[in-house]
């Protein structure tokens, strides 16, 4: 069995728990957190299980690398301190583990990642004979492995689009929500997410990587940005009121631009409330999002995958999709030689050992 720490307990770890202790050829070690209240508390709980998993949730980081665990997924955010996840993922790694995360969006296309990034993990790696692999769902296999899949289904591709198309009233993270994606914010907020090179930094990556996969040239990667007023005050569920006239949506492209064409396009359309930009694409059949590829070509190709966990929350579905792909990895990657990967040097994995099983 291979011994594999799950790191962080936020909604990425929390599906981490469940994956770890569902998957035949894993052994949950270990809980780390950083809430001092979470100390002490059994995985089971955490993970959202109806049971008791032997596993007390602890804050001591030393000793859990000292154990020499197989293997770590880091389930902490990057978003708002990638400096500290860096510092985090490079201890696992020279600690002889392999990590899997979803935290460091400059590494989801290893090889073009900037040297502050790059260089730790590759010195990391020489010293521990540890791997990494960063990986998600957007970015992440709803924007590789799952469009270069889907291509290869075409007698002739002309475009390939990738969208999220997402309800973030569901999105159990209200400072991201407010602040990062600028959602119930004046008009002239200028949302960290939606600044000039932020979405070419967070999805650029995916966009080197598929035409990488395709073999093509891109001449440059290009951005739009559209955003809409709230109408009227809408009340969410979880996070309160946001007022008629601040921001209620926005939509983005990251374009791959081939030959003077936008060929590979990554497109974000989040709303805080279905009523905003209604003539924006929908997920299909309503809901509250889903993730879509199509294949502009012949045959044209469209594909949408639609995720519900905790409840039939699709946010919630959507991390544990990223999470399956990162722990179905775990076992490949203990097996490959140490090493940086990416999307196109890890499988995606089919569920041995896993059909009919139960989760506690």
């Amino acid at each position: 069995m291979i011994s594999t720490v799950v790191w962080g307990t936020g909604n990425v770890g929390r599906a981490a728990i469940r994956a770890v202790e569902a998957h035949p050829a894993l052994k949950l070690a270990s809980v780390l957190v950083h809430n001092p209240d979470k100390v002490g508390r059994d995985a089971g709980d955490l993970g959202g299980l109806d049971c008791e998993l032997g596993v007390a949730a602890t804050d001591d980081i030393d000793a859990v690398l000292a154990a020499g665990p197989h293997a770590v997924v880091y389930a902490a955010s990057g978003d708002i301190r990638p400096d500290e996840a860096l510092d985090d993922i490079v201890r696992a790694v020279r600690a002889g583990a392999v990590v899997v995360t979803p935290a460091l969006y400059p590494l989801y296309d290893q090889r073009n990642a900037p040297a502050e990034f790059r260089d730790p993990v590759l010195a990391a790696i020489a010293d521990g004979s540890g791997s990494l692999f960063v990986s998600g769902v957007d970015p992440g296999w709803g924007n590789d492995v799952l469009p270069l899949l889907i291509s290869g289904l075409g007698s002739t591709v002309d475009a390939i689009r990738c969208q999220e198309i997402f309800d973030y009233s569901t999105y159990e993270q209200e400072h991201s929500v407010r602040y990062l994606v600028g959602m119930g914010q004046p008009m002239d907020y200028e949302p960290m997410m939606l600044l000039p090179s932020i979405p070419t930094m967070v999805w650029g990556g995916q966009i080197r990587l598929m035409a990488r996969a395709l073999g093509v040239e891109l001449d440059e990667i290009s951005e739009t940005l559209e955003r809409r007023p709230l109408d009227a005050t809408v009340t969410t569920r979880t996070m309160g009121e946001f007022e008629a006239g601040t921001q209620g949506a926005v939509r983005f492209e990251v374009q791959g631009i081939v030959e003077g064409e936008p060929r590979i396009v990554i497109e974000h359309v989040t709303r805080i409330h279905a009523s905003c930009a209604p003539d924006w694409p929908t997920p299909p059949g309503g809901g509250d999002g889903a993730h879509r590829v199509i294949i502009e070509g012949r045959p044209r190709i469209e594909v949408s995958v639609e995720a519900t966990d905790e409840g039939e929350n699709r946010s919630a579905g959507g991390n544990a999709t990223a999470v399956g792909r990162l722990v179905g990895a775990i076992d490949w990657l203990v097996d490959a030689e140490p090493g940086l990967y990416d999307a196109l040097d890890v499988p995606l994995r089919p569920a041995v050992g896993k059909l009919g099983r139960k989760q506690p």
